[in-house]
């Protein structure tokens, strides 16, 4: 078998190219020709393309507008978000349905009345509980008109909507709440607000109090972004600020948290700048996110969270480039597949922003079709 029979035959296109690379520092000089005829057949290649489906278009009437926020699964397979707008004008909790035939049924499940009803959810999808209830915000709306915190039960096919509480824009409470929330094993939920609280924002907690009552409080003042918040499996809560912050809030035994900054990002050229991404774990608790801004070309960062010995350490995966042509800005986050490849949005560049794909590899560096980052 020839340099260039192996390679062709040699699984998938980055080890391929790895075993060239190999075959040509190892190969007499003779077969050298063979192994660049090699790369040239597989640089003419094409990439299998993936398939583009748009499940549902919203018409921003009845059945809402503008979505924001993030989706989440059930087991049937039906997916969950908000919309900021339509319904009634104040947007809408949804539900998309696998209809059996290939394609999406998509059902209102509630819309926001504004005033003490809420409105708005902005960025701000909902959550489950183990009992099948979802808790989400709003913007705006309830008593003072900044926001709300909402509680929907199902009841066969019905869905009842429960403010659980009302922001009061003081300085002992939030205002504004964004991003969504997220729920602990004992059904506490924690979200987080854009202003008030006597800081320019806060991470707040809702738990329980009995009768159907619940108690909110501050549990962080801080500049909060809309990334939201994560959990580990410890109850340790993650979250970035708007003055380039990564913090972790954990609890102290006592009912109380201790807060610390574990990462404060520098911007450009060696770190990133403005985190607003989701943060998501692996498998290993490493922590990953997107900054808008910042990184080799100020264009922004795919970043990784490792804890080690000596605290937490920052690793840039990917430092985005500019400018029409190519994906840029990451504003939305990102998400990991079984394999550690991690998927992800641009706001900017390739004229209306996309969807970008960092493939996980040992110790090498590919850019054909798809961005890859060093191990």
């Amino acid at each position: 078998m020839t340099s260039a029979e192996m390679i062709r035959s040699h699984g998938s296109l980055p080890s391929r190219i790895r075993l060239a690379a190999r075959l040509l520092f190892a190969s007499r000089a003779f077969d050298v020709l063979a192994v660049l005829a090699g790369l040239l057949l597989l640089a003419v290649q094409p990439m299998p393309a993936g398939t583009y489906t748009i499940l549902y278009p919203f018409s921003g009437g009845s059945d809402g507008g503008k979505p924001t926020s993030r989706l989440i699964l059930d087991a049937a397979g039906s997916l969950y978000g908000t919309t900021e707008g339509g319904g009634l004008g104040f947007g809408t909790v949804f539900e998309l349905s696998p209809n059996g035939a290939g394609g999406w049924n998509e059902t209102v499940l509630y819309s926001f009345a504004g005033g003490v009803d809420g409105s708005s959810p902005q960025h701000a999808g909902v959550i489950f509980d183990g009992a099948g209830n979802l808790y989400g915000t709003t913007r705006y709306g309830g008593s003072k008109n900044h926001g709300t915190v909402f509680k929907l039960t199902r009841a066969g096919n019905v869905w009842t909507k429960t403010v659980l509480h009302s922001f009061g824009g003081s300085k002992t409470e939030g205002c504004y709440p964004e991003s969504g929330l997220i729920i602990d094993n004992l059904g506490n939920l924690y979200g987080t607000t854009h202003a008030c609280g006597g800081t320019r924002g806060t991470v707040f907690e809702m738990s329980p109090s009995g009768g159907g009552n619940w108690t909110e409080r501050i549990i962080y003042g801080v500049a909060t972004s809309f990334a939201g918040l994560i959990m580990d499996a410890a109850g340790n809560i993650f979250g970035t600020s708007r003055d380039n912050k990564l913090f972790e809030l954990s609890p102290n035994g006592s009912g109380g948290w201790n807060a610390s900054v574990i990462h404060v990002f520098t911007g450009t050229p060696f770190d990133g700048g403005d985190p607003e991404g989701n943060l998501v774990f692996d498998n290993a608790g490493n922590l990953y996110g997107t900054t808008v801004h910042g990184g080799a070309n100020g264009r922004g960062t795919v970043y990784k969270m490792s804890h080690g010995p000596s605290g937490w350490n920052e690793q840039l995966l990917y430092s985005f480039q500019c400018c029409s042509t190519t994906l840029h800005s990451p504003i939305g986050g990102v998400v990991l597949d079984a394999s550690g490849n991690i998927y992800g949005t641009a706001t900017l560049g390739a004229y209306y922003g996309g969807i970008f794909e960092l493939v996980a590899s040992k110790c090498a560096y590919f850019r054909f079709q798809r961005l890859v980052f060093p191990c």
